[in-house]
C-alpha cells in the first residue's frame, strides 16, 4: 500500500537543524501537537491546518511561504 504524498512541501528539517537542533518533539511541544503530527508534516504525509502552519512559521520567525510551498503539478 502507497501513501499518497501532498502537493504542500517545507523546510521544517533544516529551520529545526538551524534552530540549534530542535527536536521534532520539541517542535510539537511548542505548537501543541504530537511528535508523530511533525513526522507527517515534514515528510509530506500530512498536510497542516491552517492554524498550525501559521504556529510552525512563528517558532521560526518565518513567514507562511518561507516554510511551505505549494507544489504545482
Amino acid at each position: 500500500m502507497m501513501t499518497k504524498k501532498t502537493r504542500i512541501s517545507n523546510n521544517i528539517r533544516t529551520l529545526r537543524f538551524m534552530a540549534n537542533e530542535m527536536t521534532q518533539q520539541q517542535l510539537a511541544d511548542l505548537v501543541g501537537v504530537t511528535r508523530q503530527t511533525i513526522l507527517a508534516v515534514e515528510n509530506g504525509k500530512y498536510s497542516p491546518s491552517l492554524e498550525l502552519a501559521f504556529a510552525i512559521a512563528r517558532v521560526f520567525g518565518k513567514t507562511l511561504e518561507e516554510v511551505f510551498s505549494y507544489d504545482e503539478e
